[in-house]
C-alpha cells in the first residue's frame, strides 16, 4: 500500500528536526565537527554544540579524542560503510545541485541497505510545489524507483535471501510477490532506468538510473522526484538522458578518487 506524499508537518520543531538531521549526519557519514554540523544545519555553533551533547547524553553519538563527533551505539548503517556513504554524498552533491538547474525537479542519491533504500543526498528544487528533501529517509527497496534498480542487480538466489519468509515473519503483508517482481526486475535491466508512479508515496512520481562502480557494481541510484501533475511521459527520454549524463560523470569523479 502507498503512503500520502511525506510532507513537513503544520508546526515543525526546529530543534528536534535539527537533532534527527544531525543524527542521520553522523550516521550516514561517519563523523563531524561542530562547525561543520552548524554549517550543515544552518544553526550556530553553540546550538550545534548543544544537539551534539543531547545527542551523545541518549547514545547517539560519541565524541572522540580529536573532538570529533561519531554515530553511537544506538545507530547503525548496515552493509554500507560510512567511509563510502560520505565519498558517494561528497562526490555527489555537485552533480545533483547540476541536475536541478536543468530539470528543476528534487533530485537524490540512494543506497540499498538489505530490503531497504536510504536517501543519502537530497537537493530540492526551487519550484514552489516540489517534492522535499528526503535525505536520511528509509523506504522499502521494491517500492522506491532506485530501490528497484538495486534490487535488478541481484541473482535469483540473492534475491530470495533478500525477500526470505522468515524476515517477514511478522509482517508478511510487507513482502512482495516475488514473481511479479522478478518479472518487473528483468524489464528494468532490459531498460536500464526505473519509473515510480506514486509507488512509494502518493502524488509523487520519480525517475531514476543507477549509478557504477568501475568493474560496473550498482553503488548507488540517482533519481529525480516531482509531484505527479507535473510528470509529462512525452519527457521522459530527455529527462533519462540528463540522468544518466549525470551517473556517467559521477561515475568518473569516484573513479578518479581510487
Amino acid at each position: 500500500m502507498d503512503k500520502p506524499l511525506k510532507t513537513p508537518p503544520p508546526y515543525p520543531i526546529a530543534s528536534v528536526d535539527h537533532a534527527l538531521r544531525a543524527a542521520t549526519i553522523l550516521q550516514m557519514e561517519g563523523g563531524a565537527t561542530v562547525s561543520q554540523i552548524a554549517e550543515r544545519l544552518g544553526v550556530a555553533r553553540s546550538t550545534a554544540h548543544r544537539l551534539l551533547a543531547m545527542l551523545v547524553y541518549r547514545d547517539f553519538a560519541v565524541q572522540d579524542e580529536d573532538r570529533v563527533y561519531r554515530a553511537g551505539p544506538v545507530l547503525e548503517l548496515a552493509a554500507h560503510s560510512q567511509s563510502l556513504v560520505s565519498r558517494l554524498r561528497a562526490a555527489a552533491l555537485p552533480h545533483l545541485h547540476r541536475v536541478v538547474d536543468l530539470l528543476d525537479e528534487t533530485t537524490n542519491l540512494i543506497v540499498r541497505t538489505g530490503d531497504t533504500t536510504r536517501f543519502i543526498a537530497s537537493v530540492e528544487c526551487r519550484q514552489a510545489l516540489r517534492v522535499g528533501s528526503r535525505e536520511g529517509m528509509v523506504f522499502p527497496a521494491h517500492r522506491t524507483t532506485t530501490g528497484l534498480l538495486l534490487l535488478a542487480e541481484l541473482t535469483d538466489e540473492e534475491l530470495e535471501e533478500v525477500y526470505a519468509p522468515e524476515r517477514y515473519r511478522d509482517r508478511p503483508a510487507e513482502r512482495p510477490d516475488l514473481a511479479r517482481l522478478r518479472t518487473e526486475l528483468r524489464r528494468l535491466r532490459r531498460n536500464g532506468f526505473a519509473v515510480n508512479k506514486e509507488r512509494s508515496e502518493r502524488g509523487l512520481v520519480a525517475v531514476g538510473v543507477p549509478v557504477r562502480d568501475r568493474d560496473g557494481t550498482a553503488l548507488a541510484g540517482l533519481s529525480v522526484s516531482m509531484p505527479g501533475v507535473r510528470y509529462d511521459p512525452h519527457r521522459l527520454q530527455p529527462l533519462v538522458a540528463v540522468l544518466e549524463a549525470t551517473a556517467r560523470a559521477l561515475e568518473e569523479d569516484l573513479a578518479e578518487q581510487h
